[in-house]
């Protein structure tokens, strides 16, 4: 058995040697679940059996001198809007209580093919929407862990899993990420298929991952995402079933010289965040400056004064389309906030819906404009700390991004003085993972956020 969970690189090492097994990762997971999920409720279906047994299968393979794949034996929790073969897609809502997949959507094809163990499912909010789940932060069980990811979120945060794959229209894998107090990454529109996924609203939906650092973020995203041709220059491929993919030519993050540039967000950002997260945010910048080769701060496009009303409009109209037969027939199944946002897509013209298309498409080309040096943004992942268990929170920081389809990572950066974490946001060009994640695990091993969530202490 194992005392506490490494990360995921270090366990696929320890596998390889025989240090640890499959299942031992497995049965600490297991048992975390047991002792805190009756408090959390961050899982629709965990499969113990199912885990161990895949668990042992790998063990046999290994003694048979097979080489395993790159996740073999790692726990993944699944949001509950993706296809798991054999097991319902609830999307947390009643109207889907009889739904069996009967594939796994390719995403965790991926994961599978390169040996990851799915642990369960994860709570999701009411169709990926804004109602609150059932599901409690792990920091204080009064608050919320965010939405729509929010079981994916808390079970990382307590070792429930090693990594789990959230979704995000809005704000829903940086947010719940940032109030949980661990890492997550919102990749480029299209980089993770969304195949066998239910939508909320298709121009809009990103799948990615949560993790506990942005080592694990990598080892996730470079088995789910998809191969951008050209992007790449090292030599080094690691070869999976579903494509040819260069995980970025990084032996380790976080060990190369600090990007080039870097522009803090002080518009909107830093002038609507909480003064506590804004003195939070200064301090961890503070931590970075001396060895980041410049600063300063950027001015946003002028269209981004209209980005919140057209990302919702967008939104809205695209889960209208989606929900327009089943709310017609059922609406009492619906919950008030996903019934608020499909009532409002229904009366929204078609002429309003293209107009909020075709200023998506502006707002894209301006603000890759303002990132064309190669530099990355910077600002806070939230707001305020994570709010009321009656919220899901705002979604405010993350929505312009999820609307510009340009990758986001957040990763821990203080504690405020409620106890509750902290998030920095880093937002980088489309398709520019690999530079953001080496910026992202280079800011966090200076900044050092060592906290963990004050159940871990019982």
């Amino acid at each position: 058995m194992i005392s506490s969970l490494p990360t995921i690189a270090k366990a696929a090492e320890q596998i390889r040697t025989g240090e640890i097994r499959p299942l031992d990762l497995v049965e600490f997971c297991l048992a975390r679940i047991e002792q805190y999920e009756d408090r959390i409720h961050a899982w629709v279906l965990v499969d113990a059996d199912g885990a161990r047994a895949e668990a042992q299968r790998q063990a046999e393979l290994l003694e048979l001198g097979l080489e395993p794949g790159p996740l073999a034996g790692i726990p993944i929790g699944i949001k509950d809007i993706i296809d798991v073969a054999g097991w319902p897609t609830k999307a947390g809502s009643p109207l889907r209580e009889g739904h069996v997949a009967t594939a796994d959507a390719p995403l965790v094809r991926y994961l599978r093919d390169a040996g990851a163990i799915i642990l369960g499912k994860t709570v999701t909010t009411q169709f990926a929407s804004f109602d609150p789940p059932p599901t409690r932060n792990p920091w204080n069980v009064d608050r919320t862990p965010g939405g729509s990811s929010s079981g994916s979120a808390a079970s990382v945060a307590l070792g429930m899993c090693m990594a789990a794959i959230g979704s995000q229209t809005g704000g829903s894998i940086i947010r719940p990420a940032s109030y949980c107090g661990v890492a997550g990454l919102k990749p480029t529109f299209g980089r993770v298929s969304l195949d066998g996924v239910v939508p909320l609203s298709e121009p809009l939906d990103h799948g990615g991952p949560i993790a506990r650092c942005v080592d694990d973020l990598l080892a996730i995203f470079s088995t789910i995402g998809n191969f951008v041709e050209g992007l790449h220059a090292s030599p080094t491929v690691y070869a999976f079933n579903h494509l040819a993919f260069d995980p970025f030519g990084f032996e380790k993050l976080g060990s190369e010289p600090p990007p080039r540039r870097f522009h803090v967000i002080e518009s909107y950002f830093m002038e609507n965040a909480s003064p506590e997260v804004v003195a939070i945010t200064r301090r961890a910048l503070a931590k970075l400056q001396d060895a980041w080769s410049e600063e300063q701060s950027i001015k946003l496009p002028d269209s981004f004064a209209e980005v919140h009303a057209h990302h919702y409009r967008i939104m809205a109209c695209g889960a209208a389309e989606y929900h327009r037969r089943d709310f017609a027939a059922n609406p009492n199944a619906y919950a008030p906030n996903i019934s608020k946002l499909i009532e409002d897509g229904l009366a929204s013209s078609r002429e309003d819906y293209l107009a909020a298309l075709e200023h998506q498409r502006q707002f894209q080309a301006a603000f890759e404009g303002t990132l064309s040096d190669g530099s990355i943004a910077v600002m806070p992942s939230t707001a305020t700390t994570a709010p009321s268990s009656d919220t899901t929170g705002d979604p405010k920081f993350n929505s312009p991004w999820s609307y510009a389809g340009v990758p986001a990572v957040t990763i821990p950066c203080g504690i405020a003085s409620d106890g509750m974490p902290c998030g920095l946001q880093l937002v980088g060009p489309r398709n520019s993972e690999a530079r953001l994640l080496q910026a992202a695990a280079w800011c966090e091993e200076r900044i050092g956020f060592q906290h963990h969530p004050p159940l871990l202490d019982e």
